[in-house]
């Protein structure tokens, strides 16, 4: 099938063809773990997530390689460290700070796990590939494209000519119209920080320009050569060797474009001439909470943590999520979040009549595959479960992440199997096509029948029929009347 998706650096939806189809690699930026992730940081991880499933359908689940990042050094790390370190916690500062990103990683993914997004591939923290960092950044001096100044290790931006590309600005623009930082060190405002130097107290390692460590954005970039082409390009077809350096999707959040992905871009094809790093840059649209900008300030601040413990089930969060196009801003409202969940109740306890999956619906994979519209996605599950097609439903909801661990207990009715909860749910539709033709008489025929099987059926006005089991209840019955 063809696949198309919006490259944020040609500002076009292209076909998407892999370097190599047997290997299509994939690298979306990951958390910088000090805290909890609100309830815009799940928004990419569900939405690339969705993507790495779509590649995984189309090219094989042995085909594809998905790296997400954990930053776990920073200064915003460091600052919580050192305060717990203030408030009288045990230990050194550096086993405060490793105590600090094991617990927040920790959080990550029991978090995302809710969430129904799949471990990427590859999870490696920037504190594993420092000698990966500091050789970049050797190279990048050698060949004129950095320098050292004052223990610090900075790029010279204007030695990139295509600096500002991916973004669409000019370096000149950036620095009128834009905060940057000046520092005497600097031989331009607009060069970045590879290695700064650490203080006896703050996490450090042994560089050719002193005790430091790296700065943010050599990182990915790193970590990205190492992992999607140094430790696979003797697994690459001969074509796909000769894009030295070079990987397919690079993915993020678009306030990560500038100036996070324009520097990779700019340190990464520098330290390898020649070179485009990634083939196709994707980034989705930020998030609101009832129509404001997410702020504690508001009180419209949340965690994935947040709502979770608030009894909203991680599915209903990915399900709002997807209703919105990736590339368009997201509206988190509680009408959206409980309108999911009447929805995916009612998806549940159809699909219960399903014990296997079946292919995804074709026009379901087919929105995923134009720039991943899982919007429309959802509107043709809504057209299967209309139809009464529940292993075509089951088969959609699982490439779009529902049903990696079945029927959520949440969906479940007391005192039925998913199979007999799918059955009934099943006549209940067939009940209300009857009543929209106007066949009282078919219609009838099943409210009496499920009520001789020992089915108690109570119609709501804004939400899905509630029913529950009678002490005379006869799956035999049930049987007969769905074969009628």
């Amino acid at each position: 099938m063809k696949i198309r998706l919006h490259n944020s650096k040609t500002r076009m939806k292209e076909d998407f063809t892999p370097i190599d189809d047997k290997n299509v690699r994939m690298y979306v930026c990951g958390p910088t773990v000090y805290d909890r992730a609100h309830l815009g940081n799940g928004r990419p991880v569900v939405v690339f997530d969705t993507l790495y499933r779509l590649l995984r359908h189309v090219y094989g689940a042995d085909h594809v390689t998905y790296v997400r990042n954990f930053t776990d050094v920073d200064d915003k790390i460091n600052a919580t460290a050192l305060a717990r370190q203030k408030a009288g916690a045990a230990g050194s500062l550096e086993d405060l700070i490793h105590e600090r990103t094991e617990e927040t990683i920790g959080w990550y993914h029991a978090d995302m796990d809710a969430l129904g997004a799949l471990r990427p591939d590859h999870e490696p923290r920037a504190t594993e590939f420092i000698g990966a960092m500091i050789a970049m950044i050797e190279g990048l001096i050698a060949g004129g494209h950095a320098y050292e100044a004052a223990g610090h290790a900075l790029f010279r931006v204007r030695s990139y000519k295509e600096y500002g590309a991916l973004s669409g600005r000019s370096v000149d623009d950036m620095i009128a119209g834009a905060r940057v930082e000046v520092a005497p060190i600097k031989e331009d405002p607009m060069d970045f920080v590879l290695w700064k130097p650490s203080s006896d107290e703050e996490p450090g390692w042994d560089s050719p320009w002193g005790r430091g460590r790296p700065g943010w954005h050599i990182e990915c970039s790193a970590m990205a050569d190492k992992l999607l082409w140094e430790d696979l390009k003797e697994k690459l077809s001969v074509e796909a060797q000769r894009h030295s350096h070079e990987f397919d999707i690079h993915g993020g959040g678009l306030d990560l474009q500038f100036p996070h992905h324009e520097n990779e871009i700019a340190q990464s094809c520098c330290a390898h001439p020649g070179s485009g790093f990634a083939k196709v840059w994707m980034h989705n649209e930020m998030l609101q909470v009832e129509g404001k900008k997410m702020s504690k300030s508001l009180g419209n601040f949340f965690t994935v943590r947040d709502l979770l413990d608030q009894g909203v089930p991680g599915e209903v969060i990915r399900f709002v999520y997807l209703s919105t196009h990736y590339r368009s801003p997201m509206d988190w409202t509680a009408e959206k979040a409980a309108q999911a969940k009447q929805t995916l109740i009612k998806w549940y306890r159809q699909v219960g009549l399903s014990k296997n999956d079946t292919e995804p619906y074709r026009p379901v994979v087919d929105a995923l595959g134009d720039d991943l519209n899982t919007h429309e996605a959802i509107t043709q599950c809504h057209a299967l479960s209309n139809a009464g097609d529940a292993s075509a439903l089951r088969g959609s909801l699982h490439l779009l992440g529902f049903m990696d661990n079945g029927v959520p207990d949440w969906t479940r009715v007391k005192g039925f199997s998913d199979a007999e909860t799918g059955l009934i749910r099943d006549l209940l539709q067939k009940r209300d096509r009857a009543k929209a033709r106007k066949d009282w008489a078919a219609a009838d025929r099943i409210r009496d029948g499920l009520r001789a099987a020992g089915v108690a059926v109570k119609d709501m006005k804004d939400a899905e029929p509630e029913f529950e089991r009678l002490e005379e209840f006869d799956v035999n019955l049930l049987d007969a009347l769905w074969g009628e």
